[in-house]
């Protein structure tokens, strides 16, 4: 189904349940394969070249249309509100599913968006690349041949009321998607500042250490050309390590400090904790509720 015909097409016996959210404030949650693996555009050009990742047994290939280009990092806000919901709600032993009912006023205030006119149609945009962006992936396969072909939205419309007014949209998420977030090891609360990041590469290297830094007392590293591989920025190395050093020298992500350094020839990226945000983690376990000072 195209992206036009998803917004004027009536549902299909085959849809599933319509999924309702609840209204009020969620903590934001992200799906650990999207965070740690090149699914998205980190640019805000239109794309069109496809991601091409292979990493031992993991392969991924992101195809896009030269109508609507790649579904890009900001585009996956969307999956993250939609993760928000479904992992709320079933935490909450509410039913859930794939199709789900919104306001776009919900998912631009969730995500830190402007509500004008211009914001409904960069929204609608958004939703036209995530349902037109194909992926083929091994994760989560078990057989590492099996690539299943997918789109993050199956399809999406707008709906309307008797008088013919705008009252909402809906969306399907795929399978693929909807799977990964219904099992609590797959998905990770993240810093509702994330929101606020306006570079692809800080908010692609914001969720690869959110995943990855954990609570390890060391931190954790990555040498360069490996941060280069996974971001599958089409930039060389140069200009990839110099953007780095600009993330890295503003501080620029929330919850983390960043080091750059050399070592053994190689150049290395460290990324610990802020001690303000363990601070936040130690409260959390002892049932008290940090200030949110990015609200």
């Amino acid at each position: 189904m195209s992206a036009a015909s998803a917004r004027t097409k009536p549902s299909t016996r085959d849809e599933p349940d319509l999924f309702v959210p609840r209204r009020g404030p969620i903590a934001p949650r992200d799906a650990q394969d999207l965070m740690v693996w090149p699914f998205f555009s980190l640019a805000k050009n239109h794309r069109t070249r496809p991601i091409d990742f292979r990493m031992g047994d993991v392969a991924i290939r992101v195809e896009a249309t030269h109508e609507h280009g790649m579904a890009t990092i900001w585009d996956a806000d969307v999956l993250i509100w939609a993760a928000s919901q479904i992992v709320e709600a079933r935490d909450a032993g509410h039913p859930t599913s794939r199709m789900i009912a919104a306001r776009p006023h919900d998912i631009l205030t969730f995500t830190r968006r402007g509500t004008g006119k211009a914001s409904y149609a960069r929204l609608k945009a958004a939703l036209d690349r995530l349902q037109s962006t194909t992926i083929a992936t091994t994760l989560r396969q078990p057989e590492r041949s099996s690539r299943p072909c997918f789109s993050w939205i199956d399809a999406w419309r707008e709906c309307s009321d008797a008088r013919g007014r705008a009252c909402g949209i809906e969306l399907i998420v795929s399978d693929w998607f909807y799977q990964a977030i219904l099992q609590p090891q797959w998905v990770l609360t993240i810093d509702r500042a994330y929101f606020g990041l306006t570079g692809g590469l800080e908010r692609w290297l914001y969720r690869l250490v959110r995943k990855h830094g954990g609570r390890q007392v060391g931190g954790w590293t990555f040498d360069l050309p490996h941060l280069h591989m996974r971001s599958g920025l089409l930039w060389p190395l140069k200009r990839f390590a110099f953007a780095l050093r600009d993330i890295v020298s503003r501080q620029a992500l929330p919850g983390y400090t960043l080091t750059l350094f050399a070592e053994h020839g190689r150049h290395w990226l460290r990324f610990v904790r802020s001690p303000e945000d363990c601070y936040a983690v130690a409260l959390r376990r002892v049932g008290l509720a940090p200030v949110d000072k990015s609200s």
